[in-house]
């Protein structure tokens, strides 16, 4: 039972964190909200920090999630530049900020996100050596690639994932040269896998990007604290005046772990373990976006994802189930990227193994096509690449969880709403 004399805590200034916050007024709840964010600005989406806001498109206030008044008049304390250092489950309080602030929760959201993964090699402490997940740290590469481009300065990003492949267009588009290293044989392997990886290696050959693949950087050589060079396992060296690490992230379970919570196994992710209600082995405690690792049945398994969507949509599902209303989190997992003048939307989840064809709707080499991945006839995930208005029925085909016609689904005169069931 909910009243208004509860406090419900949310740690973590994110979009899952700050959308948790308006769900639980949305819904009604009138007892205290607190918000307590280890960063200093007001919680903010993070897709513009390596796309719009990157590119210097989008204005730095278009990527907070609600303007500065909207918390005071909202009733949510906001703490910014405060860190939770502390869970104590048996008298239900949270300790934070320099002073050992204690706090008492009746219900207790973990959103503490993910922090990038750093190179384990020498000359990381150089100058040049940059990361990108916070505001802070697109600001500061905003700076970089704009001195890169008017110096036709050389950047060596470590990793072709999603953010790497985002910053070297962003590098191109303000001048920059770039120089990708990668130890798969393709951009996005664990993503896309080989047959779509190479799409998207083609398209930033065409706009002068480098790649180096099947190997990983061993040491960035440096002189009076500036980066000169990086250097790869197999021999090479390439120049560089800035390194980039976009060699992924890892979920930050540090205060769960030492609150006694139980944590998902690496081969799910990692993560905090949650069940479909976003509970952790805590009743009173939930968790949501990039930190939780929850079941989803749908793919027979757990999944942990770091994408917008599920801290959109994960934050709000939480605080719903915080307040005791019935709840079962199964979003189909969905990403967007956009890169030059290619946009895409994932949907569904296919790693490398899982699935057993691929299927393309379209024109891959006008890179404008759908790509569907299935196991058995089962569509695991679709991507459609410069075509629009489909994530609807891609997600009906994966959630259909049957066999389709696989010539069907490759024949763009066979409306996907059709093979969805919506028609």
């Amino acid at each position: 039972m909910v009243d208004a004399d509860q406090t419900f805590v949310i740690v973590g200034g994110g979009l899952a964190g700050a959308k948790a916050a308006e769900a639980l007024r949305a819904e009604g709840f009138t007892g205290r909200v607190i918000l307590i964010c280890d960063e200093r600005d007001h919680p903010y989406a993070r897709p513009a920090l390596s796309k719009g806001y990157l590119l210097g498109k989008e204005e730095r206030g278009r990527v907070f999630v609600h303007e500065p008044a909207w918390y005071a008049r909202n009733d949510v304390e906001l703490h910014l530049g405060q860190t939770v250092v502390a869970i104590d489950r048996t008298a239900k309080s949270v300790r934070y900020g320099d002073d050992g602030t204690l706090v008492h929760y009746d219900k207790l959201l973990l959103a503490t996100g993910a922090e990038p993964r750093r190179l384990d090699i020498p000359g990381t402490g150089l100058a040049g050596v940059h990361h990108l997940r916070r505001l802070a740290h697109a600001e500061r590469l905003k700076g970089m690639l704009t001195a890169l481009g008017r110096d036709n300065g050389h950047l060596v990003i470590a990793g072709a994932g999603w953010i790497g492949l985002e910053v070297a267009a962003a590098a191109r588009e303000y001048g920059a040269e770039v120089t990708v290293v990668e130890p798969a044989e393709s951009p996005l392997h664990g993503v896309l896998g080989p047959e779509l990886g190479n799409v998207y290696a083609e398209l930033h050959r065409e706009h002068g990007v480098r790649f180096h693949f099947g190997a990983r950087l061993t040491e960035i050589v440096g002189q009076d604290g500036m980066v000169l060079a990086a250097r790869t396992d197999d021999g090479e060296e390439h120049p560089a005046h800035d390194v980039l690490a976009a060699i992924g992230a890892a979920p930050r379970t540090s205060l769960a772990e030492a609150a006694g919570l139980e944590i998902a196994d690496r081969a799910h992710g990692g993560g905090i373990a949650v069940d479909e209600r976003l509970r952790t082995s805590d009743p009173d405690i939930h968790a949501a976006g990039d930190v939780a690792s929850f079941p989803h049945a749908l793919f027979g398994t757990r999944l942990r994802v770091e994408h917008w969507a599920n801290a959109l949509n994960g934050g709000p599902a939480a605080a719903r189930a915080m307040l005791g209303k019935e709840v079962l989190y199964d979003r189909v997992p969905y990403f967007f990227s956009d890169q030059y003048d290619v946009g895409m939307e994932y949907s569904g989840w296919a790693p490398p193994g899982s699935y057993d064809q691929v299927v393309l709707r379209g024109d891959a080499g006008k890179r404008q096509f759908i790509a569907f991945w299935l196991k058995e006839g089962r569509v695991l995930a679709g991507m459609n690449v410069n075509v629009w208005d489909v994530t609807g029925p891609i997600q009906d085909l994966i959630r259909r969880g049957t066999p389709v016609d696989t010539e069907a689904l490759a024949d763009p005169r066979v409306p996907l709403g059709e093979l969805a069931g919506r028609d």
